[in-house]
């Protein structure tokens, strides 16, 4: 328990001092660290990032990436990998590689789900300068993604296709609907208006008829005439007025 107090108290000092760079390069001392220590720094590295990821110390993870970009990347990828990892078992394998610019330590982490490999950088000022999770796919996991993501990108371009070719296919009607409602307002002014209905006065029917009347009874009475004196004439007697009497 002292020892990962130790490491703990350890890497927070170097997260904390990763956030500044005023130090002066010490190639020297950095040369001089063996794979085993590089490893043994990266594993305790690794261990902070989680147990700060765990959630009992909310308040020091916000602090740490707010204060360095690097640790809130570190946090991120951790987070981002465990959806698929599962829960932290342990780490099953560990390397290191150490040159004149730095050194890469490498762990491999199993999970429940699935494994992880860790790689973190240091560079020759004892910072860190990234920490990556990349979570480890079966080939049948990787091929089924690979189909899946060809899959999504054949089909919204071929979607995005038909789209295009119904909306250019719609313009052949634009024209007609343009013409339809252009010709509709001209049928409708040169629709002729009807002619209003001429009535004929009652009065001019009424005297048509007692024209007739009167002409019918102007024969008779010249008829009677006629045989009497012999002769046919109408000029000795005038129809002054005809009244209609009711028999009945």
């Amino acid at each position: 328990m002292k020892k990962w107090l130790l490491v703990l108290g350890m890497i927070t000092c170097i997260l904390g001092a990763s956030a500044c760079g005023d130090e002066q390069k010490d190639a020297s001392a950095w040369s001089e660290m063996s794979e085993e220590e590089a490893i043994y720094y990266g594993e305790g590295i690794f261990q902070t990032v989680r147990e700060l990821c765990s959630g009992a110390y909310e308040e020091q993870k916000a602090q740490y990436a707010k204060a360095d970009p690097v640790s809130a990347a570190a946090f991120s990828s951790w987070e981002s990998a465990q959806a698929d990892m599962g829960d932290y078992v342990d780490i099953v394998e560990k390397s290191a590689e150490i040159n004149d610019d730095g050194i890469i330590v490498n762990l491999k982490v199993d999970g429940t789900s699935h494994d992880a490999n860790i790689e973190i950088i240091f560079d020759d000022e004892y910072m860190m300068t990234s920490m990556s999770t990349n979570v480890i796919y079966s080939f049948k996991e990787l091929m089924a993604k690979a189909f899946m993501n060809t899959l999504l990108g054949m089909g919204t371009v071929f979607i995005v296709l038909i789209l295009i070719s119904l909306i250019i296919s719609c313009f052949t009607f634009i024209p007609k609907i343009q013409a339809a409602f252009a010709k509709k307002p001209k049928q409708e002014a040169e629709r002729p208006v009807p002619a209003a209905p001429v009535s004929v006065p009652a009065a001019a029917e009424g005297e048509t008829d007692d024209m007739e009347l009167v002409a019918v009874i102007a024969a008779a009475v010249a008829a009677a005439e006629a045989a009497g004196e012999g002769a046919a004439s109408t000029d000795g007697f005038v129809v002054r007025s005809i009244r209609k009497r009711r028999m009945f």
